[in-house]
């Protein structure tokens, strides 16, 4: 019997009898990240991160039952060993490794192989069964150093100030802003929309040191703003605020920025091919290190990835889940349709 099975309520463990970022509610959810397709509400005890449990708590609820260990500690139920390994992909993201009777599965929710400055940076785990997502599981997603993503947007912000312009950069709230903060922090101040700054309040009072950044509120002057850094949630991107910033110049920062046709995003100035998901190197050299004989492939370019691991040595399955894309509000639709020269590339 396989240690892990994928159910209409999510990923279970039966042995243990508990979920992986179950999408139902259930007794027992171990939670891989902080982000909403991962944690929800309503389940009766929760299992995270140290640095996870404030985020959920301040994303959900602070009346929620949850539990938290640091990454290398174990806790035991029902004879399966659970103990967390850093992701890579946000503060406080976890690959969860089980292990029961000599069998051991890592379902690694979502990661990125690239240090970025904040996030612990990913760890390999070996295993026999991995649970990857795909994200962006095409060739064409191949991401720039960070360093040279971040002086693009430097150059970009002191651009618009000598145009006498307002800098917006939208960014998903949990994660990206968090990244974007900690390198564009310098000279300018940073201003930034009331839900990235509870997240930030969140994650200071549990020990994570961030830049200072101002909390934008009724109050805040347009003028102030074109003074320093905006940003903001994609939830914003078309709002009545931002249009009446004065001369307002918008950035996204999404890995969907990669393909050229996403750029001609309509109502956004620039794109800059910021993620906090592996790239398609990165996916591949996390597979491989983990020397699984089995690969689940989950949310993501799953079929296009799937059969690529294949086709080359791998045994793998294409698993449907209801996870999505934490830079999804961004995304343009994008054709799964490839070809086999295409992919060896």
């Amino acid at each position: 019997m396989a240690l892990v099975t994928f159910t209409k309520k999510g990923i279970y463990c039966r042995q243990g009898d508990f979920y992986i970022d179950p999408w139902l509610p259930v007794d027992y959810a171990v939670i891989t990240h902080g982000h909403g397709d991962h944690v929800r509400f309503g389940n009766k005890h929760y299992l995270c991160h140290t640095l996870t449990g404030p985020i959920i708590r301040q994303r959900i609820s602070t009346d929620l039952q949850v539990e938290t260990q640091d990454y290398g500690k174990t806790v035991t139920r029902n004879g399966v060993k659970i103990s967390f390994f850093p992701a890579g992909h946000i503060i406080g993201s976890a690959q969860v490794r089980l292990e029961y009777q000599g069998e051991i599965w890592v379902i690694s929710g979502d990661y990125k192989t690239e240090y970025d400055g904040i996030s612990t940076p990913f760890e390999p785990v070996r295993c026999h069964a991995f649970v990857s997502e795909s994200t962006f599981g095409l060739p064409v997603y191949k991401w720039q150093k960070q360093d040279v993503i971040f002086n693009q947007v430097k150059s970009w912000i002191a651009d618009n100030r000598q145009r006498d312009k307002t800098s917006v950069l939208i960014a998903y709230s949990l994660g990206k802003a968090q990244r974007l903060i900690k390198n564009l922090a310098g000279d300018m101040p940073i201003y930034v929309h009331n839900s990235i700054a509870n997240l930030n309040e969140a994650l200071e009072q549990a020990g994570v040191h961030l830049p200072e950044t101002i909390r934008i509120t009724a109050d805040t002057r347009k003028e102030e703003l074109k003074s320093g850094i905006v940003i903001v949630p994609s939830a914003m991107r078309n709002s009545r605020w931002l249009k009446n910033l004065s001369g307002p110049v918008t950035g996204i920062c999404s890995g969907w920025m990669q393909v050229r046709a996403h750029r001609r995003w309509q109502s956004a100035d620039a794109g800059f091919a910021l993620s906090d998901h592996a790239d398609w190197p990165g996916l591949l050299e996390a597979i491989k290190a983990t020397g699984a004989e089995k690969i689940y492939v989950t949310h993501g370019f799953t079929a296009t990835f799937s059969r690529f691991l294949n086709e080359n040595g791998f045994d793998a399955k294409e698993v449907i889940t209801r996870y999505g894309d934490d830079e999804a509000e961004i995304k343009l639709d994008t054709p799964e349709k490839t070809t086999n020269q295409e992919l060896t590339n």
